[in-house]
């Protein structure tokens, strides 16, 4: 009779390789957000992922594979709860529309605008990430909004409100700009009943 060997607790391999890939696009995420493009190594984010440099590159060949990922997935992240949340009115729907301008998210993500704006290698791919997510944001707009896209106007209003999203998301960044822009999601969400209806 052979020997039985007891069935163990082991996460399978496939689980922790993407709980690895998460950990990395987290923590490279977090990098971007605190230390910028130049901060943000390779070698700084698999320490803080708590995984070798080795293991991180095996995820991530490239730093430009690695960062754009991050802020890729995060995006997806933040559209998924965007999506999820219950239509509550239009200035609980502007202000998660500001909220994603004004997070980790959004400096990671201007952190890598700014890199791409002077790297040739990673301006591509930036480009077409920041397309993507755009359309994405504006497409959950649309539907949160409850927006009818075919009235003239309203294509633009709704662009308008992610345009503005974004220059408060800009404000913030050196300094927290929170009464003055809940004043404003405030008026914008008046504006948008007032164009929207």
């Amino acid at each position: 009779m052979g020997v039985v060997t007891p069935p163990t607790d082991r996460t399978p391999k496939q689980d922790r390789s993407r709980a690895t890939r998460r950990r990395l696009l987290e923590a490279a995420v977090a990098c971007l957000a605190e230390h910028g493009w130049a901060g943000s190594t390779v070698s700084v984010v698999a320490e803080r992922a708590g995984v070798s440099r080795g293991a991180a590159q095996h995820h991530f060949p490239t730093r430009e594979d690695l960062f754009t990922a991050a802020v890729e997935y995060v995006a997806e992240e933040r559209s998924a709860a965007l999506r999820a949340l219950p239509v509550q009115g239009r200035t609980a729907v502007v202000a998660a529309l500001v909220d994603l301008y004004t997070g980790p998210l959004f400096r990671a993500a201007l952190q890598l605008w700014v890199a791409a704006s002077n790297e040739e290698q990673l301006r591509p791919r930036v480009t077409e990430l920041e397309a993507r997510v755009g359309r994405e944001t504006h497409r959950i707009a649309v539907e949160l909004l409850t927006a009818d896209e075919t009235r003239p106007g309203v294509r633009e209003t709704v662009q308008g409100l992610l345009d503005m999203a974004r220059g408060l998301g800009l404000a913030n960044v050196l300094t927290d700009d929170t009464a003055r822009r809940q004043r404003v999601v405030a008026q914008w969400a008046a504006l948008l009943d007032d164009a929207l209806n």
